[in-house]
């Protein structure tokens, strides 16, 4: 609760902080709410031109954190600002912490004070120095603060995390196979830029061309196969995987089903013992970790023993993007064993093989309803007493429809990214949509190298 101090009981020398952390989501809310678009102080832009993003604290932002301290504490809640004036001595960054303070040095007619107003970093840099006239409240106020409600930044931290950390390493070889059109076509050549991927392009010469000049892109630093058919285009690019020219495959413009066939297929395909099933790494706005959803893909009934197989790859590809030990909610309808509900079965015999040691590396609990995965006050609410109910990292969906709808409900509705590969043979398979942004083709690639770099130490 916020209360305030009305205009009869102020005295000269009163004095009121406020310490705030500046991150990078002030960058984005202030430039919205001011209108103001400079890229300078963007936290991902580069505004003069060096190469790197500069994140400068917009002055008036800083600025503005003195109308916090006397709005928030000194005279508080009721106060009206008259007016203000700013000098500006220095710069703010994100990642800085800034204090707010303001000094009362004079109480005139019609209750207007004036206060030394000051902004420093927390080593005591002066920032912002300046004088403010407010009227003060002349009755006792308070408010409560919870009651203003949160902002959340559609900003992809977290895919940011796995694009610098995929950078370092050496891209990866991939055969993109049937990159026909512009869309199939520039994922591959925008993961190549970044130096994520060096692709090997399989498929129609002619449209490939085609599709590179309505990009204005040129092909001569890539390899281009010309192999017209999509099925034997796919056989192609699984057959350099087993000469070890290829260390991953890229869909393009075909169907999932050729290139697929190719992968499962009994004789010269990929497999290793373990099913296929795809993954979804999503990054959801407002949420702390990165979000995995598995299978909305490939497995349309999966039965208990693909569940194991889906949970597992699930686990192996969090544990390669860092997450030491992976969380695991197995979800349905509800939280409680129903024999009249299969997939609550499926999903207490898949904790329980955790338990002993059949599924290997994460924490696996379920039946978990969505809202008690993935959120600590639903679970406390109906009492589930658990290491991964409210902290899941990895969703297992008792179909492929509840899949395929969770992960489109959290891309189209709470603007999530979604990268995701094919795990369970012998290389990763990146599937990409045309609806795909850029952003989401690039975490695909990325993913698939971090992928390929450490799954053999798990």
């Amino acid at each position: 609760m916020l209360r305030n101090t009305p205009y009869d009981r102020l005295e000269i020398g009163m004095e009121a902080e406020e310490r705030r952390l500046c991150v990078a989501d002030d960058l984005f809310v202030f430039a919205h709410a001011s209108g103001n678009f400079n890229p300078l102080n963007l936290p991902d832009q580069d505004g003069d031109g060096d190469g790197k993003a500069e994140a400068v604290a917009p002055s008036m932002w800083v600025g503005a954190l003195i109308s916090g301290v006397l709005g928030n504490r000194l005279p508080g809640p009721g106060t009206v600002y008259k007016s203000q004036t700013l000098r500006f001595l220095g710069r703010a960054m994100a990642g800085d912490e800034l204090v707010a303070k303001v000094t009362l040095t004079a109480k005139g007619e019609g209750r207007v004070v004036c206060f030394d107003t000051r902004v420093e970093k927390a080593d005591g840099t002066p920032l912002v120095e300046g004088e403010a006239e407010v009227y003060a409240p002349d009755f006792d106020a308070s408010v409560d603060s919870a009651l203003v409600p949160g902002l959340t930044v559609q900003s992809h931290r977290h895919f940011d995390k796995l694009l610098v950390e995929a950078e370092t390493l050496d891209p990866i070889p991939t055969a993109v196979v049937a990159p026909e059109e512009a869309n199939s076509l520039g994922g591959a050549l925008l993961g190549a830029e970044h130096g994520l991927i060096t692709p090997v392009l399989i498929g129609d010469e002619v449209k490939i061309r085609a599709a590179a000049a309505s990009l204005g892109k040129d092909l001569d630093a890539y390899e281009l196969i010309h192999e017209p058919n999509h099925k034997a285009a796919a056989a192609l690019g699984v057959a350099m995987v087993h000469e070890g020219r290829v260390r991953a495959l890229m869909k393009g413009h075909l169907h999932t089903d050729d290139l697929l066939g190719q992968v499962v297929k009994r004789d010269g395909g990929l497999r290793v013992g373990r099913r296929l099933s795809h993954v979804f790494v999503m990054d959801v706005p407002g949420l702390d970790h990165l979000l995995t959803v598995s299978d909305a893909a490939i497995n349309i009934a999966p039965d208990l023993e693909t569940k194991v197989d889906i949970t597992q790859n699930a686990i192996d590809l969090m544990r390669c993007l860092g997450v030491e030990v992976p969380k695991v909610g197995v979800l349905s309808a509800v939280e409680m064993v129903n024999p009249k509900i299969p997939s609550t079965l499926d999903a207490a015999i898949l904790s329980k093989m955790a338990d002993r040691g059949q599924i290997r590396g994460g924490l696996v609990d379920g039946p978990l309803a969505m809202d008690n995965a993935i959120d600590a006050e639903a679970a406390r609410t109906k009492g589930i007493t658990s290491m991964v109910a409210g902290k899941a990292d990895i969703l297992i969906a008792p179909n492929l429809e509840a899949g395929n709808m969770l992960a489109k409900e959290l891309t189209y509705v709470a603007h999530a990214e979604a990268g995701g590969l094919v795990l369970g043979a012998r290389c990763p398979v990146i599937l990409t949509s045309r609806a795909d942004g850029d952003k989401a083709r690039l975490a695909s690639c990325a993913i698939a190298a971090l992928y390929a770099a450490r799954s053999a130490m798990l």
